[in-house]
C-alpha cells in the first residue's frame, strides 16, 4: 500500500559539497494535486530584490513520480515553468538546482545576498533559489528538511520541530526566511521584547559572532528607543557571511543577511557593519508593518513594481542614520556628511528627471535598474525633508518617525496600505500641505527645497561654495558608477591612468579600507586632508581578476565644495530651538 499523501508540501534539500559541487538536490512530496496544479513554478524574482532572477535558469534536472516511484513525464514550457504530464498522479518531484554564486548566466546576475551558495564548509540558502511550488499553491503551508554535514550549525529565524523540519505557512514565508549554515559562530541578546540572534560565517575566523553582536548593541538600543520601546517582532536573526567579496545585504521580515568582505573587526570595520545592519533592521517597520498589496500578495511569476519603493528603501535608509544621530551614536557633522553624499549622488550620478515613484514602478526593468541606487540617496534625502516639513507643520511635536509608528500600528503585517491611495491616506493622517510635498518631490521631480528646509533648523545648505583653499585630489576628470554594492571608475584622470587604473575598473579599497556603495564617498573625501604630491594607496580589480594594489600621486586643486551641509554659526535662537526639537524627536 502506498504511503498517504502529506498534508503539507514537504521539501527535502540535500547539500553535500563533496558529492555535488555547487548543486542542491531537492525532493518534494506533494499532497494530491489537481489539474490546476499541472505547472510547477520557479520564482522569476523575490520581494525586496527588484531584479529579474529567473530561477528556472539554474535547474539542471527535473523529474516527476507517482506514489510507487514510477517516473511520469514533464516538460519545460517557459523560463521558470515545468508542466507535469499527469498532475493528478504525481506524488513526488525531484530536481537538481545549481547555486547562483558559481553558475555563470549571460545576463541578470543575481545579487549574492539574494542568491545561493554551497561550499565545503558553509552554504547560503534563500528560499526562492532552491524551492518552487505547484501553480496555485503559493499560499499552501510547507515544511522543509535540510540534509547537510552533521557538524554544521544552522542559522535562521525559523525553529525546527522535533523531527528536524522547518515549517512555513506559505511559499512567501519560506522565501522570507533565509538560511545560513556551516561552520558558524553564534550569539544571542534581548532587545526590548524581542529575542535577537546573530549567526556568523568567517572564512578565516577574523570575525566572531559574540564581539560583532557587542559592537551592534548600541545601534539595537537606539533602534529600540527610536521605535518607542518594544519592537514589532518577537524574534529576529542576523545572518553574516564574511568571505572574499562585499555584495550587500538583503532585508526580510524577521531576519537579514549580509555578504561582506572579511576583515579584522576594527572600530572602522565594525561601524561599517553596524551602519548596514541599521538599515536592514529597520525594515521590521517598512515593509513588514507598512506595505502595499503588491508586497502583501507578491507575484513571483510576473513581478510588479511599487511606486512606494521610496518608502520601503529611502525612508528606511533615512531612519537607519537618524536613529543613530538621535541616539547619540554619531555626531551631527557626520550625519551632515551623509546628507552631502546623498545629494551629491542624486545630482551627479543619477537622472534628476526620474521621479521616485517612477523608479519604484520601473524597478524590475533594465531602465529602472540603472536608476535604482538613487532610491537610497534621493529617497533618504526626501525622507529627511519630509521629516522637517512635518515637524514644521506640527510646531516640533510630530515628525516622520511619529507618523511611521502611527502607520505601523494602523496597518501592521497583515493589513496592506493602498498602492493607489497611500499618498492621499498619508496626507489625511497628517496635513494638507503634505499632499503638495508628495506631488512635487516624490511623484514629481522638482529639486528638494533643501536650503529652505534645513535653514529653518540653522543648518546651511550650499550647492556651490568657493573656499579659495588648495586641496589634494586624484585629479580631473574622475567619475564613479555604483552597481549593486560595488563601486567602479566611470572616468579616470591622468594621475589614475599613470598608476594603471582604467575606466571600468572596480575600486575595492582606499588606504586599506574596503569600499562599497555606502562608504566610498566618505573615504574619497578624506583624500583632501593629504598633502598634494603624496602617494595614495588604492586597490582595484579589472574584469573579475584578483584585486591589485596601486599607488596614485595626488595633485592640487581649489577646494570648491558642492552640496555642503553645515551648522550655521549665525543661527538664531528660534532656529536652534527648532534644531533641538529635530534632534530630540523620540
Amino acid at each position: 500500500m502506498a504511503a498517504p499523501a502529506p498534508k503539507e508540501l514537504t521539501y527535502t534539500v540535500s547539500m553535500d559539497p563533496a558529492a555535488g559541487p555547487h548543486q542542491f538536490q531537492v525532493r518534494l512530496e506533494t499532497p494530491k494535486l489537481g489539474k490546476e496544479q499541472a505547472v510547477y513554478q520557479f520564482a522569476a524574482t523575490a520581494p525586496g530584490t527588484y531584479q529579474v532572477m529567473d530561477m528556472g535558469r539554474y535547474v539542471r534536472q527535473f523529474e516527476a513520480f507517482d506514489a510507487k516511484g514510477k517516473p511520469l513525464g514533464s516538460k519545460q514550457i517557459g523560463p521558470n515553468q515545468w508542466e507535469l504530464a499527469q498532475p493528478t498522479k504525481t506524488r513526488e518531484i525531484r530536481y537538481t538546482i545549481a547555486e547562483t554564486w558559481a553558475t555563470p548566466v549571460p545576463e541578470h546576475n543575481i545579487y549574492r545576498m539574494c542568491g545561493s551558495s554551497l561550499e565545503p564548509d558553509h552554504a547560503l540558502v534563500n528560499g526562492q533559489t532552491v524551492l518552487g511550488y505547484p501553480q496555485g499553491w503559493q499560499a499552501k503551508p510547507l515544511r522543509l528538511k535540510l540534509n547537510h554535514p552533521a557538524a554544521w550549525t544552522v542559522g535562521t529565524v525559523l525553529v525546527p520541530d522535533g523531527d528536524g523540519y522547518f515549517h512555513a505557512k506559505s511559499y512567501d514565508q519560506a522565501v522570507d526566511s533565509p538560511i545560513l549554515l556551516g561552520n558558524l559562530t553564534n550569539a544571542k541578546t534581548k532587545v526590548g521584547n524581542a529575542d535577537v540572534a546573530l549567526y556568523c560565517y568567517s572564512a578565516t575566523g577574523l570575525v566572531q559572532a559574540t564581539p560583532l553582536l557587542a559592537d551592534m548593541q548600541k545601534m539595537l538600543g537606539a533602534a529600540q528607543v527610536f521605535l518607542g520601546g518594544d519592537l514589532p517582532v518577537k524574534r529576529y536573526a542576523f545572518l553574516y557571511l564574511f568571505s572574499d567579496k562585499s555584495a550587500g545585504a538583503w532585508e526580510h521580515s524577521y531576519s537579514s543577511e549580509y555578504i561582506i568582505r572579511e576583515g579584522a573587526l576594527t572600530p572602522e570595520f565594525a561601524q561599517n557593519v553596524v551602519d548596514i545592519a541599521a538599515h536592514e533592521f529597520f525594515h521590521i517597520v517598512t515593509p513588514l508593518n507598512i506595505h502595499s498589496e503588491i508586497i502583501e500578495h507578491f507575484n513571483f511569476v510576473n513581478p510588479t513594481g511599487s511606486q512606494h519603493l521610496w518608502l520601503y528603501e529611502g525612508v528606511t535608509e533615512w531612519a537607519s542614520h537618524m536613529m543613530q544621530l538621535r541616539g547619540g551614536l554619531v555626531p551631527l557633522n557626520d550625519y551632515l556628511d551623509v546628507l552631502h553624499n546623498e545629494e551629491r549622488f542624486d545630482r551627479t550620478r543619477s537622472d534628476t528627471t526620474y521621479s521616485l515613484s517612477k523608479l519604484g514602478l520601473n524597478s524590475f526593468s533594465d531602465e529602472g535598474q540603472r536608476q535604482y541606487g538613487n532610491i537610497y540617496q534621493r529617497g533618504a534625502l526626501t525622507a529627511s525633508a519630509l521629516d522637517l516639513r512635518l515637524l514644521e507643520l506640527s510646531h516640533g511635536t510630530r515628525g516622520l518617525r511619529d507618523v511611521l509608528l502611527q502607520l505601523a500600528k494602523k496597518y501592521g503585517p497583515d493589513r496592506p496600505i493602498s498602492e493607489q491611495n497611500f499618498f492621499q491616506d498619508f496626507t489625511a493622517l497628517t496635513y494638507p500641505e503634505i499632499g503638495d510635498f508628495f506631488q512635487r518631490y516624490v511623484q514629481g521631480t522638482e529639486p528638494l527645497p533643501l536650503k529652505e528646509y534645513f535653514g529653518r533648523i540653522g543648518i546651511r545648505y550650499d550647492a556651490v561654495l568657493h573656499t579659495g583653499r588648495q586641496l589634494a585630489t586624484l585629479g580631473a576628470p574622475v567619475a564613479y558608477q555604483v552597481r549593486g554594492d560595488e563601486v567602479y571608475f566611470r572616468q579616470v584622470s591622468p594621475a589614475l591612468q599613470a598608476a594603471g587604473v582604467a575606466a571600468g575598473d572596480q575600486l575595492t579599497a582606499v588606504d586599506g579600507t574596503v569600499i562599497d556603495r555606502r562608504n566610498y564617498a566618505a573615504a574619497l573625501d578624506k583624500i583632501s586632508a593629504r598633502p598634494a604630491g603624496a602617494d595614495l594607496a588604492l586597490s582595484t580589480r579589472r574584469a573579475g581578476a584578483p584585486a591589485k594594489d596601486v599607488r596614485v600621486k595626488l595633485t592640487a586643486a581649489e577646494d570648491i565644495q558642492r552640496y555642503r551641509f553645515a551648522p550655521d554659526p549665525a543661527a538664531t535662537p528660534d532656529q536652534l530651538a527648532a534644531r533641538a526639537a529635530w534632534l530630540k524627536n523620540l
